[in-house]
């Protein structure tokens, strides 16, 4: 059977492990994007804290994902739970980091001529050091997700929900005719949807970013 062939009878199947592959992408980068920004709001006017959320993050980054799930298992069980607990925690490094450093890199004569003003600490907060550190803040973001499109196929091994499945069902039925059928479909079914979410986060910049920045 050829590929496209393959991909003919097994749409359905495919849209919808396509759909939730997006899905608990995109809702594991909002909490990792919240959880990410709130650190990074808490710990950048201190050095050491800011170094040490970032070092955290990093340590976190550096457990094998399949080490992971094997960790989240017995504690959570399969499915969902272990998924979504690796993807957020995956998904904090390039968050936390690019929020600690757009927000230290804010500069100071802005900050000053704002409280020159009036401006409260939170007015200050909102108002102008997250929207001048929001490109940077976005850059992490993107990338998280990108990471996290490839994590979220290992998440298979813990029966989570996604592409990742049909890339497994391929590896364990090595020598059938439609095992490599099956990793193709599920590898570029990733690819696809990493290029869609990145095109989102390129049109929510443009929407979200003022020129004035941009340029600069």
């Amino acid at each position: 059977m050829g590929f496209w062939e393959y991909v003919g009878e097994r749409h359905q199947q495919l849209l919808t492990d396509a759909w939730q592959h997006a899905s608990v992408v995109f809702q594991c980068m909002v909490v990792a994007s919240l959880l990410g920004v709130l650190t990074g709001i808490v710990t950048y006017r201190r050095g050491w804290a800011g170094d040490l959320a970032t070092t955290v993050t990093a340590t976190l980054l550096t457990v094998p994902s399949l080490a992971l799930l094997g960790l989240l298992i017995p504690a959570v069980g399969l499915g969902v739970p272990p998924t979504v607990i690796a993807l957020t925690l995956y998904g904090l490094l390039p968050v936390v980091r690019n929020a600690v450093v757009g927000l230290r890199g804010v500069d100071p004569d802005l900050v000053d001529a704002a409280r020159g003003i009036g401006m409260s600490r939170s007015a200050l907060l909102l108002r102008v050091e997250l929207p001048l550190a929001w490109p940077p803040i976005l850059t992490g973001i993107r990338i998280s997700t990108q990471m996290l499109m490839g994590i979220a196929a290992v998440a298979a091994f813990a029966s989570g929900p996604g592409l990742g499945n049909e890339i497994f069902r391929g590896i364990a039925s090595l020598g059938s005719h439609n095992a490599l059928n099956q990793v193709l479909a599920g590898t570029l079914g990733i690819i696809v949807l990493a290029l869609l979410f990145d095109a989102a986060y390129v049109l929510l910049g443009r929407l979200t970013i003022s020129s004035g920045i941009r340029g600069g």
